[in-house]
C-alpha cells in the first residue's frame, strides 16, 4: 500500500482509495492504511465478498453497510461504493447508514520521501541513512561494463542482486558510454530489474548525464525512483523544464552544484549554488522532500593544496544544506573522495567509512553511494590507518595528505592494500572454531559459507540439537551491537539452513 501510494502521489488527484477486493470486512487494514497515507480524499469500494459456487455474491446489504459504517465513523472515508455483487439495496442501505456520520476531513501534506520499488523506503526520522548500491554503472565497475557491451544482461542482473543483497536500499543504474546505446539498455537492463522480485523491491536511481537517457528510464520504471542528475549549468530555463518532465514522472532528483560558471569546489560556492536551485525549485511547486543535493564529493590527498580542504569543505556545506533548506536531503558518490588512492582497497573504504561515520552520526547526509558490501565497520579499521585517514578528510594540519600517501606507498610495496588484502583477511577468520565462523558471518553479513558452517557445527559434537547453536553462538551477548532486524535475518537463515539439513538427513 505505501509503495502504490508513493507511486501516485505526484498526480494532482482528488481521491485514493481502493476498490473490489475480497469483500468489505477483509478491505478494512488497507482502508485503514491508505487514510492514514492519503493527502487527499479516501475511497472505497468493495465487492459484495467473493462469488461464490454459483457465481453470486452473498455478502448482504446490511452487512455491508454496517462495515463501511464502522469505517466511516474511525474516520477513514470520504467517497463510498461498491463493486462487484453490489446492487441499488447495497446502496442504499450505504446511503441511509452513512449519511449521519462525518466525513474524514482531507488529508494533510505530509513532507516524508517516499521511494519505492515494490517495497517502500521512507525517509522518516528513524532511517539514519540508506546505502545507494553502485555495481549497476558503466562509469563506475568495469566487470559490470564488461557485461553490458557482451548484452550479458542476465549477469548484471546477478549484479543488482548481490547489492541488495549486501545491504543497499537503492540501486544506482547507469547505461553511459560512447559505446553503448544508453537508451536501449537502460530500458533493457530496467525491465530486466522489473522481473527479478528480489531486485524489483528495491527503488532505482536513474543515473546519466543524457535526460534523454534518463526520460528512457523513467518512462519504464516501476514505483517511484530518483533521477542522478540535474544541474543549473544548461541554464535556468532548461533546467526548470527537466524538472518539470521529473516531476510528470512522479520521481525525486539529485541536483549537483553545478551552474552555469561549472562545479562548485568550495564551501561559499556550493551553497550559493544549492541555494540557487533550491529557490527555483520551489517556483514550479517541487516538493521540497523530493530535492536531494550532492554537493559534489571531490578527490583529496592529490597533492595539491587547494584540494585538502575539499572533505572539510563538503561536510559544512552538508550541514548548511539540512540546516538551512526545509526537507532537503544530501547525497553523493563517495568513491570520487579517495580517487587518489584508485587500486588501494584498504585505503579507500576505511575512507568512505570515516567519513560516512562522521556525516551519519551528525545527519548531514541521508544517502551515498557506495559499495555497500566493501564497506568496512568503522570500528574494525586500524587504528594508525583511522587516524591518517580522518587527519586527511578533516585537514587537521599541513602534513596530513603527504602522511596518508606515505602509507599507501608502505602498504603498496607490502601487496597489502587491494583484492589480496581482502583474501587473507577471509582466510583469517575462516580459521578460527565454527562457533567464531558463525559470528563473524552474523556480524558481517557473510552468507556465503554459512550452509558449510552450519552443517559443520550441526555434526561436530558440540551440540545435542540444532537449537543449542541458535540459542549459543547466534544469541551470544557478545553479539549485542548488532542491530536487531540484522540479527533476526541472519538468525532465520541459519534456521532455514538447520531445517534444510534435517530434512536431507
Amino acid at each position: 500500500m505505501d509503495a502504490f501510494y508513493a507511486s501516485i502521489r505526484h498526480a494532482n488527484i482528488f481521491c485514493a482509495g481502493i476498490n473490489c477486493a475480497l469483500g468489505c470486512e477483509e478491505m478494512g487494514p488497507y482502508v485503514e492504511r491508505m487514510s492514514g497515507l492519503s493527502e487527499y480524499y479516501t475511497s472505497c469500494y468493495p465487492n459484495a465478498g467473493l462469488p461464490n459456487a454459483m457465481g453470486g455474491y452473498d455478502e448482504t446489504p446490511e452487512e455491508m453497510s454496517t462495515t463501511l459504517g464502522r469505517y466511516a465513523e474511525n474516520g477513514w472515508l470520504n467517497i463510498v461504493g461498491g463493486c462487484c455483487g453490489t446492487t441499488p439495496a447495497h446502496i442504499k442501505a450505504m446511503s441511509d447508514t452513512l449519511k449521519t456520520i462525518k466525513p474524514r476531513p482531507k488529508g494533510k501534506i505530509h513532507h516524508i520521501m517516499t521511494l519505492a520499488g515494490l517495497e517502500p523506503v521512507r525517509f522518516t526520522p528513524e532511517i539514519v541513512f540508506a546505502n545507494v548500491g553502485e555495481r549497476c554503472n558503466l562509469s563506475g565497475s568495469i566487470a559490470f561494463k564488461r557485461l553490458i557491451k557482451e548484452g550479458n544482461y542476465e549477469a548484471g542482473l546477478a549484479v543488482a542482486r548481490k547489492q541488495v543483497e549486501e545491504g543497499a536500499m537503492i540501486i544506482d543504474v547507469n547505461m553511459d558510454d560512447g559505446l553503448i546505446d544508453g537508451v536501449v539498455a537502460m530500458t533493457k537492463f530496467i525491465n530486466l530489474l522489473a522481473s527479478d522480485p528480489d531486485v524489483a523491491r528495491a527503488p532505482l536511481m536513474i543515473d546519466s548525464s543524457k535526460f534523454h537517457v534518463i526520460e528512457a528510464g523513467l518512462k519504464c520504471t516501476q514505483g517511484k525512483a530518483i533521477v542522478n542528475s540535474i544541474s543549473l549549468k544548461v541554464g535556468e530555463a532548461e533546467f526548470l523544464e527537466q524538472a518539470k518532465i521529473i516531476r510528470r514522472y512522479g520521481a525525486a532528483v539529485v541536483c549537483m552544484a553545478f551552474d552555469e560558471d561549472g562545479q562548485a569546489a568550495d564551501y561559499e560556492n556550493k551553497i550559493r549554488i544549492c541555494k540557487r536551485t533550491y529557490d527555483l525549485l520551489m517556483t514550479i511547486d517541487f516538493p521540497p522532500e523530493d530535492i536531494i543535493f550532492d554537493p559534489n564529493v571531490l578527490t583529496i590527498c592529490t597533492g595539491m593544496e587547494e584540494h585538502n580542504n575539499y572533505g572539510v569543505d563538503l561536510l559544512r556545506a552538508s550541514q548548511w544544506i539540512k540546516e538551512n533548506l526545509p526537507y532537503a536531503k544530501v547525497s553523493g558518490g563517495l568513491s570520487n573522495l579517495s580517487f587518489s588512492f584508485r587500486g588501494l582497497e584498504k585505503i579507500r573504504m576505511a575512507m568512505h567509512s570515516a567519513f560516512l561515520n562522521h556525516a551519519i552520526q551528525n545527519r548531514w547526509m541521508d544517502m551515498a553511494i557506495v559499495n555497500a558490501g566493501a564497506l568496512p565497520v568503522y570500528t574494525d579499521i586500524d587504528p594508525k590507518l583511522l587516524g591518517l585517514v580522518e587527519d586527511a578528510i578533516f585537514n587537521r594540519n599541513s602534513d596530513a595528505s603527504e602522511a596518508l600517501v606515505t602509507y599507501a606507498e608502505e602498504l603498496k610495496s607490502t601487496g597489502m592494500g587491494g583484492a589480496d588484502a581482502k583474501e587473507v583477511k577471509v582466510d583469517e577468520w575462516r580459521s578460527r572454531t565454527v562457533e567464531a565462523r558463525l559470528q563473524h558471518a552474523l556480524v558481517k553479513g557473510i552468507v556465503e559459507f554459512i550452509d558449510n558452517d552450519v552443517e559443520e557445527a550441526r555434526t561436530c559434537g558440540k551440540f545435542a540439537r540444532p537449537l543449542e547453536i541458535i540459542e549459543g553462538p547466534l544469541m551470544d551477548l557478545s553479539l549485542i551491537h548488532i542491530s536487531e532486524p540484522t540479527r533476526l535475518l541472519s538468525i532465520s537463515y541459519a534456521v532455514f539452513c538447520l531445517k534444510k539439513k534435517k530434512k536431507k538427513k
